[in-house]
């Protein structure tokens, strides 16, 4: 049998999928990219904006003819659109289905098709589940890890807590266990996840490791050469999470911590819990004790109540910060949450959209800027494969770069030392250093020293 996923949302989802593709191989199943080639088809779905389930709700609707013409064909509905509970629903608005999974769930699957292969007269084949599939074994450079299941902090607008359920983290034992088992298949890179991941060890008591302790034990696993971690929340990113990534030589200087709302009024109203002047504190500690550091956002215009003034705070706040990135969305009321259900959506859609083009337009400007500073620097890239005849790769501060190089050398999973000659706000060109560059600039350096002791 063919499997195929589609996949939408975090990198939460990411990481589910590749575990479910792992599980179906271990089952004895065979990837496919063609979904019209696959004999299961699992969708692994997002409901954070209206947005991503309508994506998700169109291909499913897409599948229902060939399900007509294949009735042998297994359709899958997983992630957040069912949710953790389950949702009843679905199987009335989508008949074609045959399975629904929470979140992270491979079982209700497999127990589908082991019924089917029972009925069949046929044995299940696999054991024990890895946790890449085969067909990314020494392709996969970077990887996702879950490390937060879950989440507690209950903001107005997110419906997260109620379909990936309460916050449970998992040992750390066990997550430096899949690191190790993940680098001896080829991965260089781990990205830890969490809904709000600065809160790992918080719900296993007083004593229990933090996610510095975590950084540090996955920092030591032979083979991996960056460690990096999102995302995180402004309230619990504390002081030795900073101390962690300005001293641990693997873990990137690179951090992802939405404000959201630069309006300390619809900061309150979304429950974030802080102040915009409590974000500003945050940006500038981690500034001043890791320098060069980039910085990621996330941002929400749009949101119940949000006047132009409100807006424009959020414009100032950027405009102020300079992140590296900002990542924005229009409010969508999601069913279950106490904006949906307490608040009227009242900014119009073309406001809206209005808003995030502003943003955009602003942020786009904000990134040029930061990354023309990178001109003729050298950086150090780690090799994340080839796209459209270039090797393409990034920096620690996750910057994504392209460089030619036309040798036969697979560049996949190395560090390359490159020379950047072009950058935009999205990306940058770069030339690779060569070997005899590196020891011209080695010797260099030595006689300058030299000279300056004569």
């Amino acid at each position: 049998m063919k499997y195929h996923i589609w996949t939408v949302g975090c990198q939460m989802n990411s990481s589910d999928s590749l575990r479910v593709a792992a599980a179906l191989e271990a089952y004895g199943c065979e990837h496919t990219e063609d979904v019209r080639q696959a004999d299961i088809v699992v969708l692994n779905t997002c409901v954070v904006r209206q947005s991503a389930e309508d994506r998700a709700s169109g291909f499913l609707w897409s599948l229902k003819p060939l399900k007509e013409r294949r009735p042998s064909l297994v359709i899958a509905l997983m992630g957040c659109m069912v949710g953790i509970r389950g949702n009843g629903r679905l199987r009335e608005r989508f008949p074609h289905v045959d399975v629904f999974m929470s979140p992270g769930d491979v079982q209700p699957l497999l127990s589908y098709l082991e019924q089917l292969s029972l009925q069949a007269g046929t044995e299940r084949c696999g054991g024990d589940y890895p946790i890449l599939p085969a067909y990314l074994c020494g392709q996969l450079v970077s990887a996702p890890v879950p490390v937060v299941l879950g989440c507690n902090h209950v903001c107005s607008y997110c419906v997260i807590p109620a379909r990936r359920g309460h916050e449970r983290s998992r040992p750390l034992a066990t997550v430096v266990s899949e690191v190790e088992t993940l680098a001896q298949n080829g991965v260089r890179e781990v990205v830890l996840l969490g809904q709000i991941v600065d809160r790992y060890g918080w719900d296993l008591g007083r004593d229990a490791p933090r996610l510095p302790d975590l950084l540090a034990a996955v920092s030591t696993v032979e083979g991996i050469v960056r460690v990096r971690f999102l995302t995180s929340h402004p309230s619990y990113f504390e002081e030795p999470l900073i101390e962690a990534v300005r001293t641990l030589p693997k873990v990137c200087e690179h951090i992802e911590v939405p404000i959201q709302a630069g309006d300390d009024e619809i900061l309150r109203r979304m429950r974030r819990g802080y102040s915009v002047d409590d974000y500003r504190r945050l940006i500038e500690r981690i500034r001043e004790r890791v320098p060069g550091c980039s910085i990621a956002t996330d941002v929400i215009v749009g949101f119940p109540g949000e006047t132009e003034r409100q807006f424009q705070n959020t414009l100032n706040v950027l405009a102020e910060l300079e992140m590296d990135v900002c990542h924005v969305a229009m409010y969508s009321p999601r069913p279950g949450t106490l904006a949906a259900a307490t608040m009227v959506d009242d900014v119009p859609p073309e406001e809206k959209k209005r808003r995030l083009d502003a943003v955009n337009t602003l942020q786009e400007e904000i990134a040029a800027r930061i990354n023309r500073r990178l001109l003729g620097q050298r950086v150090e890239i780690l090799v994340e494969g080839k796209q459209k005849g270039k090797w393409k790769g990034r920096t620690r501060t996750n910057k994504l770069v392209f460089f030619a190089d036309d040798s036969s050398r697979d560049w996949r999973g190395e560090l390359a030392e490159v020379v950047i000659t072009w950058s935009g706000p999205w990306s940058m060109q770069a030339e690779l250093v060569t070997e005899c560059e590196k020891g011209c600039a080695v010797e260099a350096r030595f006689s300058g020293s030299r000279s300056s002791e004569g």
